[in-house]
């Protein structure tokens, strides 16, 4: 199984009319051949499995994991807190492969839309 550097960058929203490259998530996560999220490979590699939040603003980086409950996908950044920061929006229902789209929804503000932009190959297990 390969780990995947899976980047998303915002992508036009209501009142982004053009999207921002300077915001974003990284994510490293295994993906299945079909590019869907891989839940066996998370489980056997769950420590691995990061997200980086990019900002222009320093106060809003953050590094956490990426979690997985029944069929949901989370992002938990701060382990002194017991629930998940964000949520994607089906996350385990979208294949992950440049050019398609997923929304985030952070800290229970209006979900955002994401383009993946890249994703790279970044370790075999």
């Amino acid at each position: 199984m390969t780990l995947k550097r899976i980047t998303l960058q915002l992508a036009r929203n209501p009142g982004i009319t053009e999207g921002d490259t300077r915001i974003g998530y990284f994510i490293t996560a295994p993906l299945r051949e079909d590019g869907h999220l891989d839940v066996d490979g998370w489980r056997e590699h769950r420590k691995e499995c990061h997200v980086v939040r990019f900002h222009p603003d320093p106060d809003e980086h953050a590094r956490g994991l990426l979690t997985h409950r029944g069929t949901h996908w989370m992002f938990h950044y701060d382990d002194e807190d017991a629930d998940d920061d964000e949520a994607g929006f089906r996350l385990g229902d979208h294949i992950f492969t440049e050019g398609e789209y997923v929304t985030i929804a952070s800290h229970g503000e209006t979900p955002l839309t994401y383009k993946i932009t890249d994703v790279t190959d970044i370790a075999s297990l």
